[in-house]
């Protein structure tokens, strides 16, 4: 059953109230054991009270013995219930940012600002990255890598085979959502950087810490000291005398070898336990990535490192026993013992060269698949969240069919949806129109649908059968006081890049609205007109937003190269109308004489 977007919005509802509920429970739960604790800690003082007025009785004795480990179990219970609480906050964020995001369009996740480049062939006139964009709109990847993946994505055309292998891969995804709201929730926590400090201090710090295990002699000694310690106490033991004072010697010897690598050892402790720690909290999502057997081969291909033997997750989880077994160290008493008798420090670090030489890469393999995870999880939540949208149909040979398409970016309340073809070979269709009456929005639903299908994604259309194009647009060109570059500069620069574009790839579809601003109308049309010709020359198809009726006339000359179509406006009393809908045939209405009326100014 396919859900609606009401329904849907109705179980992430339903998810906050869930979780809300379970953090209410467990902070009643912390309140609970923190009055334990605290019950606990007074009857130690009253058994000890007890002691002290009545003397040494073996019963009360025991009994003091008892509230302590009540102690020690509710420590351990209540750091296990702020664990789950964290998760369970984590997670209600993933819910409240879904609905969040259908009810206000806001996306708590990050903008892709740093994406936003001026020269590239489409970005920026078709609202790709940056506030209010189609990678605001989409984005749900924490880490720098999965954001850069999501961005590459939506910056350039994958082939066919990679668009219909990255839809099987989503739509299977969207078949696991639930699973992946835990996924993100898991990840919450991580700032971006944490996967490049995990990879930094395990790719090359680690390796240059542990350098100082190289010596052949102390990897023999530590490997043999428990065995050779075990037999000399116990020998002690045994006869006593002078063996209690070899062990002394025995024991002194240690301590002076763990002093001697301490600065090492401190490097290895200090420098690398952050990172193995940042590391084990990746192991339950990569875990999960492991337990399912996945089906689409862009998903199984993440695993062509996939370990033999153990999997990640398990790797991780013994990296995390060997780091657990080094902080005996911060146990004075213990501690001291364990490198006395066992050289208990070094041997970690044995430890940690034997596990990276083994594990190494597959985990940095591990690491890498998580950040692919998140973002097709991206991608597969925005197919989740719109499930009006189609999957769109790929052809091999020069074509653009659209029904009912629609600007993604736009509510659905207020979207209007057109219907779109291009002919069998490639023409130049001018879009006239009124001010406001919507053909630059149409330019840009045409053109971020087709990034949103080259990614792989589901689009905002009833249907839609495309080849792949190499997209280049003309929108919004900007002057620039640092570069010293007056608009009219910056629009050639930019007529440049597309003939350029254009002369290399055969398959470009060319996007412009308004060409030519920065300079006098005759210039403008004429600008306009060569150029048109330049692209009828070249065979590229286009749609060319103008107010300029003279070039709709070029379809006399052109009429198998040139179509026309438009947006006009409908007035009633003096009130304009739009209704948004792409009509064939150059415009014949406009509202100009209107708008300048509202701000005072009359035309004769």
């Amino acid at each position: 059953m396919v859900k609606t977007k009401d329904s849907i919005l109705k179980d992430y509802q339903n998810n906050i109230a869930a979780q809300e509920a379970r953090i209410s429970a467990l902070k009643k739960k912390l309140n609970n054991i923190s009055f334990s604790r605290l019950g606990l800690f007074v009857a130690e003082i009253l058994i000890l009270a007890a002691i002290i007025n009545m003397g040494f009785h073996p019963i009360l004795t025991g009994l003091l013995v008892i509230p302590f480990v009540l102690f020690l179990i509710l420590v351990k219970k209540q750091s296990a219930v702020q664990v789950e609480l964290t998760y369970a906050g984590q997670l209600l964020w993933v819910y409240q940012n879904e609905v969040n995001q259908i009810l206000t369009g806001k996306n708590g996740y990050n903008s892709g600002v740093q994406y936003e480049d001026e020269l590239h062939p489409y970005a920026s006139d078709l609202d790709i990255y940056g506030p209010g964009s189609l990678y605001a709109f989409s984005n749900r990847c924490k880490t720098e890598r999965g954001m850069n993946l999501l961005a590459e994505n939506l910056g350039k055309p994958n082939d066919k085979d990679t668009i219909l292998a990255r839809q099987e891969a989503i739509k299977e995804l969207t078949g696991h959502i639930d699973q992946t709201f835990h996924f993100r929730a898991e990840l919450q926590s991580h700032q971006p950087e944490h996967l490049r400090t995990i990879q930094r201090k395990l790719v090359h710090d680690l390796p240059e810490q542990l350098r100082f295990t190289d010596k052949p002699w102390l990897k023999f000694y530590v490997k043999i000291v428990p065995y050779f310690s075990m037999v000399l106490f116990a020998a002690a033991l045994i006869f006593g005398g002078v063996l209690w004072q070899i062990l002394g010697l025995f024991a002194a010897f240690h301590a002076g070898l763990t002093f001697l690598n301490l600065h090492h050892i401190n490097k290895v402790y200090y420098g690398f336990t952050g990172g193995a720690n940042l590391l084990t909290s990746f192991s339950g999502i990569i875990k999960w990535t492991e337990d399912v057997a996945w089906n689409s081969p862009y998903i199984r291909n993440l695993f062509a490192e996939k370990e033999e033997g153990l999997a990640v997750s398990a790797q991780i989880k013994q990296l995390a026993k060997i780091i657990q077994a080094f902080d005996a160290r911060l146990n004075v008493i213990l501690g001291g013992f364990l490198n006395l008798f066992f050289l208990w420090d070094l041997k970690c670090c044995m430890y940690l060269v034997k596990w990276h030489n083994q594990y190494a890469k597959p985990v940095m393999g591990g690491l890498t698949r998580v950040t692919a995870f998140e973002e097709l999880i991206s991608c597969a939540t925005l197919a989740y969240n719109q499930p009006e949208w189609t999957y769109p149909e790929l052809e091999d040979d020069f074509h653009l069919q659209v029904f009912g398409l629609g600007h993604p970016l736009i509510p659905q309340s207020v979207r209007v949806l057109n219907d779109f073809q291009l002919m069998e070979k490639p023409t130049v269709d001018i879009v006239t129109g009124s001010n406001m009456a919507g053909k630059s929005t149409f330019l840009r639903t045409v053109g971020i649908n087709m990034v949103l299908a080259f990614a792989g994604t589901p689009v905002c259309a009833n249907k839609m059968s495309v080849s792949i194009f190499h997209l280049l647009s003309y929108m919004r060109i900007k002057d620039s006081l640092n570069d010293q570059t007056s608009t009219f500069k910056a629009e050639l620069n930019r007529l440049k890049m597309i003939l350029d574009a254009i002369s290399n790839a055969s398959n470009s579809l060319v996007l412009i609205d308004e060409m030519l601003r920065g300079t006098n109308s005759r210039d403008k049309f004429l600008g306009s007109k060569v150029f048109i010709e330049k692209l009828i020359e070249q065979k590229t198809p286009a749609l060319f937003a103008t107010h300029d009726l003279q070039l709709s006339e070029m379809i006399a000359d052109y009429p198998k190269q040139v179509r026309n179509y438009h947006f006009d406006i409908q007035i009633n009393e003096g009130e304009m109308n739009f209704d948004y809908k792409l009509k064939y045939g150059p415009c014949t209405t406009f509202n100009a004489a209107l708008l300048l009326k509202e701000i005072g100014l009359t035309l004769n």
